[in-house]
Protein backbone atom coordinates (compact mmCIF):
# COMPACT_ATOMS: atom_id res chain seq x y z
CA UNK A 1 0.00 0.00 0.00
CA UNK A 2 1.73 2.98 -1.10
CA UNK A 3 1.71 6.57 1.06
CA UNK A 4 -1.58 8.17 -1.02
CA UNK A 5 -3.49 5.10 -0.15
CA UNK A 6 -2.36 4.60 3.39
CA UNK A 7 -3.61 8.69 3.59
CA UNK A 8 -7.03 7.96 2.19
CA UNK A 9 -7.73 4.96 3.90
CA UNK A 10 -6.40 6.87 7.36
CA UNK A 11 -8.75 9.72 5.81
CA UNK A 12 -6.11 12.50 7.10
CA UNK A 13 -5.27 15.71 5.34
CA UNK A 14 -1.47 15.97 4.58
CA UNK A 15 -0.67 19.21 6.18
CA UNK A 16 1.40 21.82 3.87
CA UNK A 17 4.65 20.87 3.32
CA UNK A 18 7.37 23.37 5.45
CA UNK A 19 10.73 22.26 3.91
CA UNK A 20 10.94 25.89 2.77
CA UNK A 21 10.18 27.76 5.41
CA UNK A 22 13.50 28.41 7.48
CA UNK A 23 13.22 27.20 11.30
CA UNK A 24 13.06 31.09 13.04
CA UNK A 25 10.24 31.69 10.48
CA UNK A 26 8.21 29.27 11.17
CA UNK A 27 8.87 29.21 14.91
CA UNK A 28 7.33 32.88 14.69
CA UNK A 29 4.65 31.71 12.56
CA UNK A 30 3.08 29.33 15.15
CA UNK A 31 3.53 31.88 17.93
CA UNK A 32 0.85 34.07 15.75
CA UNK A 33 -1.40 31.24 16.31
CA UNK A 34 -4.19 30.92 18.28
CA UNK A 35 -4.78 27.48 20.16
CA UNK A 36 -7.67 26.67 18.33
CA UNK A 37 -5.80 27.26 15.10
CA UNK A 38 -3.25 25.19 16.13
CA UNK A 39 -5.59 22.41 16.79
CA UNK A 40 -7.94 22.50 13.53
CA UNK A 41 -4.30 22.64 11.59
CA UNK A 42 -2.44 20.11 13.04
CA UNK A 43 -4.49 17.60 15.08
CA UNK A 44 -8.10 17.84 13.24
CA UNK A 45 -8.48 14.38 12.60
CA UNK A 46 -10.17 15.16 9.18
CA UNK A 47 -12.75 12.87 7.32
CA UNK A 48 -14.32 12.17 3.83
CA UNK A 49 -17.90 12.59 4.52
CA UNK A 50 -20.73 9.80 3.70
CA UNK A 51 -22.05 10.61 -0.01
CA UNK A 52 -24.96 9.24 -0.37
CA UNK A 53 -24.95 10.13 -4.09
CA UNK A 54 -21.76 8.63 -4.74
CA UNK A 55 -23.12 5.38 -2.49
CA UNK A 56 -25.96 5.25 -4.95
CA UNK A 57 -24.02 5.08 -8.36
CA UNK A 58 -23.36 1.09 -9.24
CA UNK A 59 -19.87 0.57 -9.97
CA UNK A 60 -19.46 -2.63 -11.18
CA UNK A 61 -15.92 -3.47 -9.16
CA UNK A 62 -14.56 -6.57 -8.06
CA UNK A 63 -15.62 -7.61 -4.77
CA UNK A 64 -12.15 -8.04 -2.17
CA UNK A 65 -12.09 -10.88 -0.05
CA UNK A 66 -9.47 -10.36 2.90
CA UNK A 67 -8.31 -13.00 5.21
CA UNK A 68 -5.97 -11.06 7.09
CA UNK A 69 -7.42 -9.33 10.10
CA UNK A 70 -5.39 -8.73 12.82
CA UNK A 71 -5.46 -6.53 15.88
CA UNK A 72 -2.38 -4.27 15.72
CA UNK A 73 -0.31 -5.25 17.93
CA UNK A 74 0.09 -1.80 20.48
CA UNK A 75 -3.64 -2.37 20.69
CA UNK A 76 -3.86 -6.07 21.76
CA UNK A 77 -3.71 -5.18 25.62
CA UNK A 78 -4.95 -0.97 25.48
CA UNK A 79 -8.36 -2.34 27.00
CA UNK A 80 -7.06 -3.94 29.42
CA UNK A 81 -9.06 -2.66 32.73
CA UNK A 82 -11.32 -0.93 30.68
CA UNK A 83 -14.98 -1.91 30.13
CA UNK A 84 -17.18 -1.49 26.52
CA UNK A 85 -20.84 -0.93 26.46
CA UNK A 86 -22.79 -1.39 22.91
CA UNK A 87 -26.18 -0.01 22.32
CA UNK A 88 -27.71 -1.39 19.61
CA UNK A 89 -30.50 -0.62 17.06
CA UNK A 90 -32.29 -1.72 14.28
CA UNK A 91 -32.69 -5.23 12.39
CA UNK A 92 -30.55 -8.46 12.95
CA UNK A 93 -27.78 -7.38 10.60
CA UNK A 94 -26.98 -4.31 12.87
CA UNK A 95 -27.05 -7.05 16.13
CA UNK A 96 -24.60 -9.31 14.14
CA UNK A 97 -22.48 -5.89 13.61
CA UNK A 98 -22.68 -5.78 17.12
CA UNK A 99 -21.33 -9.02 18.16
CA UNK A 100 -17.96 -8.65 15.82
CA UNK A 101 -17.15 -5.13 17.08
CA UNK A 102 -17.81 -7.05 20.88
CA UNK A 103 -15.23 -9.45 19.67
CA UNK A 104 -13.04 -6.86 18.45
CA UNK A 105 -12.80 -5.09 21.40
CA UNK A 106 -12.33 -8.30 23.71
CA UNK A 107 -9.54 -8.88 21.92
CA UNK A 108 -8.56 -5.42 22.57
CA UNK A 109 -8.72 -6.73 26.52
CA UNK A 110 -11.57 -4.57 27.07
CA UNK A 111 -14.23 -6.32 29.40
CA UNK A 112 -18.75 -6.37 28.16
CA UNK A 113 -20.93 -4.40 31.06
CA UNK A 114 -24.51 -3.77 30.32
CA UNK A 115 -23.82 -0.76 32.91
CA UNK A 116 -23.73 3.02 31.76
CA UNK A 117 -21.55 4.28 34.85
CA UNK A 118 -18.74 1.84 34.46
CA UNK A 119 -18.27 1.81 30.67
CA UNK A 120 -15.14 3.47 28.88
CA UNK A 121 -16.20 3.21 26.17
CA UNK A 122 -19.78 3.32 24.50
CA UNK A 123 -21.20 2.70 21.06
CA UNK A 124 -24.40 3.51 19.42
CA UNK A 125 -24.51 0.95 16.48
CA UNK A 126 -27.46 2.85 14.63
CA UNK A 127 -30.28 1.98 12.03
CA UNK A 128 -31.34 4.58 9.62
CA UNK A 129 -34.53 2.45 8.33
CA UNK A 130 -36.49 5.03 10.42
CA UNK A 131 -37.18 8.42 11.90
CA UNK A 132 -38.16 7.07 15.33
CA UNK A 133 -35.32 5.23 15.41
CA UNK A 134 -32.84 8.34 14.55
CA UNK A 135 -35.11 10.26 17.28
CA UNK A 136 -34.16 7.67 20.12
CA UNK A 137 -29.99 8.00 18.91
CA UNK A 138 -30.19 11.19 19.07
CA UNK A 139 -31.62 11.37 22.54
CA UNK A 140 -29.81 9.05 24.33
CA UNK A 141 -26.70 11.14 22.75
CA UNK A 142 -27.74 13.74 24.76
CA UNK A 143 -28.37 11.81 27.66
CA UNK A 144 -25.02 10.57 27.66
CA UNK A 145 -23.10 14.48 27.44
CA UNK A 146 -23.14 14.95 31.09
CA UNK A 147 -21.54 11.36 31.87
CA UNK A 148 -19.08 12.71 29.14
CA UNK A 149 -18.36 15.88 31.26
CA UNK A 150 -18.23 13.52 34.36
CA UNK A 151 -15.67 11.53 32.93
CA UNK A 152 -13.88 12.98 30.16
CA UNK A 153 -11.77 9.88 29.21
CA UNK A 154 -14.76 8.16 28.66
CA UNK A 155 -14.98 7.47 24.61
CA UNK A 156 -18.55 7.91 22.88
CA UNK A 157 -18.90 6.78 19.68
CA UNK A 158 -21.97 6.48 16.90
CA UNK A 159 -21.23 3.43 13.79
CA UNK A 160 -24.14 1.89 11.93
CA UNK A 161 -26.36 2.89 9.21
CA UNK A 162 -26.92 6.03 10.42
CA UNK A 163 -23.05 7.21 10.40
CA UNK A 164 -23.60 6.77 6.71
CA UNK A 165 -25.68 9.93 5.84
CA UNK A 166 -24.30 13.18 5.60
CA UNK A 167 -27.01 14.91 7.51
CA UNK A 168 -26.25 12.89 10.31
CA UNK A 169 -22.26 13.25 10.62
CA UNK A 170 -22.62 17.03 10.16
CA UNK A 171 -25.23 17.03 13.32
CA UNK A 172 -23.12 15.38 14.73
CA UNK A 173 -19.68 17.52 14.49
CA UNK A 174 -21.69 20.56 15.25
CA UNK A 175 -23.88 20.20 17.75
CA UNK A 176 -22.67 17.23 19.66
CA UNK A 177 -18.86 17.80 20.11
CA UNK A 178 -18.86 15.46 22.76
CA UNK A 179 -19.08 12.27 20.63
CA UNK A 180 -15.31 11.08 19.87
CA UNK A 181 -15.85 8.55 17.43
CA UNK A 182 -17.81 8.27 14.48
CA UNK A 183 -17.44 5.66 11.77
CA UNK A 184 -19.88 3.75 8.90
CA UNK A 185 -21.08 -0.04 8.07
CA UNK A 186 -18.10 -0.66 5.98
CA UNK A 187 -15.08 0.09 8.00
CA UNK A 188 -16.06 -1.93 11.27
CA UNK A 189 -12.76 -4.13 11.03
CA UNK A 190 -11.19 -0.47 11.25
CA UNK A 191 -12.29 -0.08 15.03
CA UNK A 192 -8.67 -0.63 16.55
CA UNK A 193 -7.33 1.74 14.71
CA UNK A 194 -10.40 3.77 15.63
CA UNK A 195 -10.34 3.72 19.09
CA UNK A 196 -6.86 4.22 19.34
CA UNK A 197 -7.20 7.89 17.33
CA UNK A 198 -9.69 8.27 19.67
CA UNK A 199 -7.85 7.75 22.74
CA UNK A 200 -4.81 9.93 21.35
CA UNK A 201 -6.57 12.14 19.08
CA UNK A 202 -7.34 15.78 20.28
CA UNK A 203 -10.99 16.17 17.97
CA UNK A 204 -13.34 14.08 16.60
CA UNK A 205 -12.36 10.75 14.79
CA UNK A 206 -14.92 10.54 11.90
CA UNK A 207 -14.26 7.69 9.34
CA UNK A 208 -17.01 6.96 7.25
CA UNK A 209 -16.51 4.98 3.78
CA UNK A 210 -18.98 5.71 0.67
CA UNK A 211 -17.53 2.53 -1.37
CA UNK A 212 -19.20 -0.55 -2.24
CA UNK A 213 -17.71 -2.94 0.40
CA UNK A 214 -15.84 -5.72 0.97
CA UNK A 215 -15.62 -8.92 2.61
CA UNK A 216 -13.51 -8.98 5.61
CA UNK A 217 -13.42 -12.56 7.17
CA UNK A 218 -12.21 -14.06 10.39
CA UNK A 219 -13.48 -11.07 12.21
CA UNK A 220 -13.40 -12.23 16.21
CA UNK A 221 -17.08 -12.50 17.46
CA UNK A 222 -18.65 -12.49 20.74
CA UNK A 223 -22.02 -13.97 20.02
CA UNK A 224 -25.29 -13.15 22.07
CA UNK A 225 -25.48 -16.72 24.10
CA UNK A 226 -24.85 -20.03 22.89
CA UNK A 227 -27.90 -21.67 21.45
CA UNK A 228 -29.21 -19.21 18.53
CA UNK A 229 -26.20 -17.87 16.16
CA UNK A 230 -26.14 -15.16 12.75
CA UNK A 231 -24.33 -16.11 10.66
CA UNK A 232 -24.22 -13.26 7.79
CA UNK A 233 -24.09 -14.66 4.14
CA UNK A 234 -24.40 -11.68 2.16
CA UNK A 235 -24.39 -7.80 2.72
CA UNK A 236 -26.00 -5.06 0.85
CA UNK A 237 -28.31 -4.44 -1.31
CA UNK A 238 -29.40 -3.88 -5.21
CA UNK A 239 -32.92 -3.26 -5.19
CA UNK A 240 -33.61 0.05 -4.74
CA UNK A 241 -36.89 0.19 -3.72
CA UNK A 242 -38.09 4.22 -3.30
CA UNK A 243 -38.34 4.28 0.17
CA UNK A 244 -35.20 2.91 1.44
CA UNK A 245 -32.44 4.12 2.31
CA UNK A 246 -30.30 0.45 3.30
CA UNK A 247 -28.56 0.20 -0.57
CA UNK A 248 -26.65 3.42 -0.15
CA UNK A 249 -25.80 2.81 4.07
CA UNK A 250 -24.68 -0.98 3.43
CA UNK A 251 -23.45 -0.58 -0.57
CA UNK A 252 -24.09 -3.64 -3.30
CA UNK A 253 -25.27 -7.02 -2.84
CA UNK A 254 -22.03 -8.92 -2.50
CA UNK A 255 -22.07 -12.68 -1.33
CA UNK A 256 -19.40 -14.74 1.12
CA UNK A 257 -17.97 -17.27 -0.61
CA UNK A 258 -19.93 -20.70 0.15
CA UNK A 259 -17.10 -22.69 1.64
CA UNK A 260 -16.73 -19.79 4.08
CA UNK A 261 -20.23 -20.20 5.12
CA UNK A 262 -20.51 -23.46 5.21
CA UNK A 263 -17.36 -23.81 7.42
CA UNK A 264 -18.86 -21.20 10.23
CA UNK A 265 -21.76 -23.24 9.96
CA UNK A 266 -20.19 -26.43 10.98
CA UNK A 267 -18.10 -24.51 13.62
CA UNK A 268 -21.23 -23.46 15.17
CA UNK A 269 -22.94 -27.38 15.09
CA UNK A 270 -19.50 -28.36 16.49
CA UNK A 271 -19.90 -25.95 19.42
CA UNK A 272 -23.17 -27.00 19.88
CA UNK A 273 -25.47 -24.55 18.38
CA UNK A 274 -28.99 -25.50 17.98
CA UNK A 275 -30.20 -22.97 15.81
CA UNK A 276 -28.46 -20.90 12.74
CA UNK A 277 -30.49 -17.89 11.32
CA UNK A 278 -29.03 -16.59 7.58
CA UNK A 279 -28.49 -13.11 7.64
CA UNK A 280 -28.77 -10.64 4.23
CA UNK A 281 -30.58 -7.66 3.59
CA UNK A 282 -31.52 -8.98 0.42
CA UNK A 283 -30.60 -12.62 1.77
CA UNK A 284 -32.39 -15.18 -1.69
CA UNK A 285 -30.96 -12.75 -3.55
CA UNK A 286 -27.16 -14.72 -2.08
CA UNK A 287 -24.81 -15.91 -5.27
CA UNK A 288 -26.32 -14.01 -8.10
CA UNK A 289 -23.18 -11.55 -8.01
CA UNK A 290 -20.82 -14.52 -7.75
CA UNK A 291 -18.70 -14.42 -11.69
CA UNK A 292 -17.43 -17.73 -11.30
CA UNK A 293 -19.33 -19.96 -9.92
CA UNK A 294 -23.08 -21.08 -10.74
CA UNK A 295 -24.16 -21.19 -7.14
CA UNK A 296 -26.97 -19.14 -5.38
CA UNK A 297 -28.98 -19.31 -2.32
CA UNK A 298 -31.12 -22.83 -3.21
CA UNK A 299 -27.66 -24.37 -3.25
CA UNK A 300 -26.59 -22.85 -0.46
CA UNK A 301 -30.06 -24.24 1.87
CA UNK A 302 -29.08 -27.66 0.08
CA UNK A 303 -25.35 -27.61 1.56
CA UNK A 304 -26.39 -26.92 4.71
CA UNK A 305 -29.64 -28.72 5.46
CA UNK A 306 -27.28 -31.42 5.21
CA UNK A 307 -24.97 -30.41 8.63
CA UNK A 308 -25.89 -31.75 11.50
CA UNK A 309 -27.52 -28.50 12.73
CA UNK A 310 -31.55 -28.75 14.44
CA UNK A 311 -32.64 -25.28 12.95
CA UNK A 312 -32.05 -23.59 10.25
CA UNK A 313 -33.95 -20.33 8.98
CA UNK A 314 -32.98 -16.87 6.89
CA UNK A 315 -34.13 -13.32 6.79
CA UNK A 316 -35.23 -11.07 4.94
CA UNK A 317 -36.11 -12.48 1.78
CA UNK A 318 -37.63 -10.32 -1.42
CA UNK A 319 -40.25 -11.97 -3.19
CA UNK A 320 -38.56 -10.97 -6.93
CA UNK A 321 -35.66 -13.54 -5.68
CA UNK A 322 -37.39 -16.16 -4.51
CA UNK A 323 -37.22 -19.19 -7.39
CA UNK A 324 -38.48 -22.11 -7.47
CA UNK A 325 -35.19 -24.49 -6.63
CA UNK A 326 -35.29 -22.20 -3.31
CA UNK A 327 -38.95 -23.53 -3.00
CA UNK A 328 -37.81 -27.08 -3.86
CA UNK A 329 -34.80 -27.47 -1.86
CA UNK A 330 -37.08 -25.77 1.42
CA UNK A 331 -39.42 -28.36 0.71
CA UNK A 332 -37.18 -31.21 2.02
CA UNK A 333 -37.92 -30.29 5.57
CA UNK A 334 -35.37 -31.48 8.22
CA UNK A 335 -33.23 -28.68 9.76
CA UNK A 336 -34.68 -26.17 7.56
CA UNK A 337 -38.06 -24.82 9.40
CA UNK A 338 -41.29 -23.92 7.04
CA UNK A 339 -41.49 -20.44 8.50
CA UNK A 340 -40.78 -17.73 5.91
CA UNK A 341 -40.60 -14.08 6.26
CA UNK A 342 -41.72 -12.71 2.58
CA UNK A 343 -42.39 -8.97 2.93
CA UNK A 344 -44.71 -7.68 0.51
CA UNK A 345 -44.88 -3.66 1.31
CA UNK A 346 -48.39 -3.42 -0.30
CA UNK A 347 -50.81 -4.83 -1.54
CA UNK A 348 -51.62 -2.34 -4.18
CA UNK A 349 -49.65 -2.55 -7.86
CA UNK A 350 -49.98 1.09 -8.32
CA UNK A 351 -48.13 1.59 -4.56
CA UNK A 352 -46.07 -1.03 -5.12
CA UNK A 353 -44.96 0.33 -8.58
CA UNK A 354 -44.24 3.92 -6.83
CA UNK A 355 -41.97 1.60 -4.12
CA UNK A 356 -40.17 0.54 -7.19
CA UNK A 357 -40.48 -3.20 -5.54
CA UNK A 358 -41.03 -4.52 -9.36
CA UNK A 359 -43.50 -7.32 -8.61
CA UNK A 360 -47.12 -6.91 -8.68
CA UNK A 361 -50.03 -8.10 -6.59
CA UNK A 362 -50.90 -11.05 -8.54
CA UNK A 363 -46.67 -12.03 -9.17
CA UNK A 364 -46.95 -12.05 -4.63
CA UNK A 365 -49.76 -14.10 -4.70
CA UNK A 366 -48.87 -16.62 -7.46
CA UNK A 367 -45.57 -16.74 -5.26
CA UNK A 368 -47.61 -17.82 -1.97
CA UNK A 369 -49.33 -20.34 -4.32
CA UNK A 370 -46.08 -21.91 -5.21
CA UNK A 371 -44.61 -22.04 -1.73
CA UNK A 372 -48.07 -23.49 -0.37
CA UNK A 373 -48.07 -25.99 -2.95
CA UNK A 374 -44.26 -27.53 -1.87
CA UNK A 375 -44.87 -27.20 1.52
CA UNK A 376 -48.56 -27.08 2.74
CA UNK A 377 -47.79 -26.12 6.21
CA UNK A 378 -45.88 -23.25 5.62
CA UNK A 379 -46.28 -20.02 8.38
CA UNK A 380 -46.13 -16.90 6.39
CA UNK A 381 -45.26 -13.32 7.75
CA UNK A 382 -44.77 -9.98 6.17
CA UNK A 383 -43.35 -6.37 6.00
CA UNK A 384 -46.34 -3.55 5.53
CA UNK A 385 -46.01 0.28 4.95
CA UNK A 386 -48.83 2.03 5.19
CA UNK A 387 -49.06 5.53 4.47
CA UNK A 388 -46.64 5.54 1.34
CA UNK A 389 -46.94 8.78 0.08
CA UNK A 390 -50.62 9.64 -2.26
CA UNK A 391 -51.71 6.12 -0.74
CA UNK A 392 -55.36 6.12 -1.45
CA UNK A 393 -58.19 4.52 0.49
CA UNK A 394 -58.86 2.06 -2.24
CA UNK A 395 -55.20 1.34 -2.10
CA UNK A 396 -54.64 0.58 1.33
CA UNK A 397 -57.77 -1.99 0.84
CA UNK A 398 -56.31 -4.30 -1.46
CA UNK A 399 -53.06 -3.93 1.04
CA UNK A 400 -56.08 -5.36 3.46
CA UNK A 401 -57.94 -8.16 0.90
CA UNK A 402 -53.85 -9.22 0.15
CA UNK A 403 -53.25 -9.90 3.65
CA UNK A 404 -56.92 -11.74 4.18
CA UNK A 405 -56.16 -14.11 1.19
CA UNK A 406 -52.08 -15.00 2.19
CA UNK A 407 -53.51 -15.06 6.07
CA UNK A 408 -50.43 -13.88 7.42
CA UNK A 409 -50.10 -15.38 11.20
CA UNK A 410 -48.11 -11.89 11.72
CA UNK A 411 -46.62 -9.16 10.01
CA UNK A 412 -44.51 -5.66 11.11
CA UNK A 413 -46.35 -3.11 9.99
CA UNK A 414 -45.08 0.66 9.61
CA UNK A 415 -46.36 4.20 8.86
CA UNK A 416 -44.52 5.49 6.11
CA UNK A 417 -41.43 7.51 7.03
CA UNK A 418 -39.01 9.87 5.06
CA UNK A 419 -35.62 8.67 4.88
CA UNK A 420 -33.50 11.67 3.63
CA UNK A 421 -31.67 11.20 0.29
CA UNK A 422 -34.49 8.14 -0.93
CA UNK A 423 -36.41 9.27 -3.71
CA UNK A 424 -39.55 8.86 -2.00
CA UNK A 425 -38.74 11.39 0.38
CA UNK A 426 -39.01 14.19 -2.50
CA UNK A 427 -42.85 13.29 -3.66
CA UNK A 428 -45.54 15.26 -2.02
CA UNK A 429 -47.74 13.50 0.19
CA UNK A 430 -51.22 14.41 0.32
CA UNK A 431 -52.26 12.05 3.25
CA UNK A 432 -53.16 13.66 6.81
CA UNK A 433 -51.22 11.57 9.45
CA UNK A 434 -54.56 11.22 11.20
CA UNK A 435 -55.62 9.09 8.13
CA UNK A 436 -52.67 7.54 8.26
CA UNK A 437 -53.04 6.28 11.89
CA UNK A 438 -56.45 5.32 11.30
CA UNK A 439 -54.83 2.59 8.25
CA UNK A 440 -52.31 1.49 10.54
CA UNK A 441 -54.74 0.76 13.20
CA UNK A 442 -57.10 -1.16 10.94
CA UNK A 443 -54.25 -3.13 9.97
CA UNK A 444 -53.04 -3.98 12.80
CA UNK A 445 -56.85 -5.46 13.79
CA UNK A 446 -56.68 -7.89 10.99
CA UNK A 447 -52.75 -9.23 11.33
CA UNK A 448 -54.23 -9.57 15.39
CA UNK A 449 -57.14 -11.45 14.67
CA UNK A 450 -55.64 -13.83 12.33
CA UNK A 451 -52.83 -14.21 14.25
CA UNK A 452 -55.10 -14.98 17.27
CA UNK A 453 -56.80 -17.76 14.90
CA UNK A 454 -53.40 -18.96 14.16
CA UNK A 455 -52.66 -19.73 17.92
CA UNK A 456 -55.70 -20.82 18.67
CA UNK A 457 -55.08 -23.98 16.67
CA UNK A 458 -52.43 -25.04 18.73
CA UNK A 459 -54.38 -25.55 21.51
CA UNK A 460 -53.99 -29.30 23.27
CA UNK A 461 -51.11 -29.96 21.18
CA UNK A 462 -47.61 -31.08 21.16
CA UNK A 463 -44.95 -28.65 19.52
CA UNK A 464 -41.07 -28.40 19.80
CA UNK A 465 -39.35 -25.72 21.72
CA UNK A 466 -36.12 -24.34 21.47
CA UNK A 467 -36.02 -22.82 25.34
CA UNK A 468 -34.07 -19.97 25.32
CA UNK A 469 -34.29 -18.87 28.74
CA UNK A 470 -36.35 -17.76 31.20
CA UNK A 471 -39.32 -15.27 30.40
CA UNK A 472 -39.24 -11.93 31.03
CA UNK A 473 -42.15 -11.35 32.81
CA UNK A 474 -41.22 -14.52 35.74
CA UNK A 475 -37.94 -16.38 36.03
CA UNK A 476 -39.79 -19.19 37.31
CA UNK A 477 -41.07 -19.26 33.46
CA UNK A 478 -39.06 -20.77 30.65
CA UNK A 479 -39.59 -19.33 27.11
CA UNK A 480 -39.06 -20.54 23.83
CA UNK A 481 -39.97 -20.46 20.30
CA UNK A 482 -41.46 -23.52 17.88
CA UNK A 483 -40.41 -24.09 14.71
CA UNK A 484 -42.55 -21.57 13.20
CA UNK A 485 -41.12 -19.25 15.17
CA UNK A 486 -44.07 -19.12 18.13
CA UNK A 487 -43.42 -17.54 21.60
CA UNK A 488 -44.45 -20.66 23.81
CA UNK A 489 -43.98 -19.83 28.15
CA UNK A 490 -43.68 -22.54 30.17
CA UNK A 491 -42.91 -24.24 33.58
CA UNK A 492 -40.06 -26.54 33.25
CA UNK A 493 -36.67 -27.06 34.83
CA UNK A 494 -33.28 -25.19 34.37
CA UNK A 495 -32.12 -27.63 32.86
CA UNK A 496 -34.06 -27.27 29.40
CA UNK A 497 -32.30 -24.46 28.18
CA UNK A 498 -30.48 -24.43 25.55
CA UNK A 499 -32.34 -27.88 24.55
CA UNK A 500 -35.39 -28.57 22.28
CA UNK A 501 -38.31 -30.08 24.62
CA UNK A 502 -41.92 -31.07 23.76
CA UNK A 503 -44.76 -28.45 25.00
CA UNK A 504 -48.05 -29.54 25.31
CA UNK A 505 -50.15 -26.13 24.43
CA UNK A 506 -52.56 -25.47 27.39
CA UNK A 507 -53.51 -21.52 26.52
CA UNK A 508 -53.25 -19.89 23.61
CA UNK A 509 -53.20 -15.64 23.38
CA UNK A 510 -52.66 -13.45 20.10
CA UNK A 511 -48.79 -13.48 20.40
CA UNK A 512 -47.93 -16.43 22.52
CA UNK A 513 -49.07 -20.21 23.76
CA UNK A 514 -48.77 -20.99 27.45
CA UNK A 515 -47.74 -24.69 28.28
CA UNK A 516 -47.01 -27.99 30.02
CA UNK A 517 -43.31 -29.53 29.39
CA UNK A 518 -44.20 -33.16 28.42
CA UNK A 519 -40.93 -35.31 30.81
CA UNK A 520 -39.02 -36.50 27.91
CA UNK A 521 -36.63 -33.80 26.95
CA UNK A 522 -36.03 -34.43 23.01
CA UNK A 523 -32.14 -35.37 22.83
CA UNK A 524 -29.96 -33.19 19.97
CA UNK A 525 -26.68 -34.34 19.45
Amino acid sequence: MNEKQLLEQAQINPVQSTDNISEQENVERIKKMSSDEMITKYFQTSYQPPDLKKARKRRREEVQFHYDFTIPEDMQEIGRGKKFLIRTYGCQMNEHDTEVMAGILTEMGYESTTETNEADLILLNTCAIRENAENKVFGEIGHLKPLKVEKPDLILGVCGCMSQEESVVDRIMKKHQHIDLVFGTHNIHRLPHLVKDAMFGKAQVVEVWSKEGDIIENLPKVRNGKIKAWVNIMYGCDKFCTYCIVPMTRGKERSRRPEDIIQEVRGLAAQGYQEITLLGQNVNAYGKDFEDLDYQFGDLMDDIHKIDIPRVRFTTSHPRDFDDHLIEVLSKGGNLLDHIHLPVQSGSNEVLKRMNRKYTREDYLELVRKIREAIPNATLTTDIIVGFPNETEEQFEETMTLVEEVGFEAAYTFIYSPREGTPAAKKKDDVPEEVKKQRLYRLNALVNKQSAASMKSYEGKTVKVLVEGESKKDPNVLAGYTEKSKLVNFVGPKSAIGKIVDVKITETKTWSLNGVMVENMVEVK
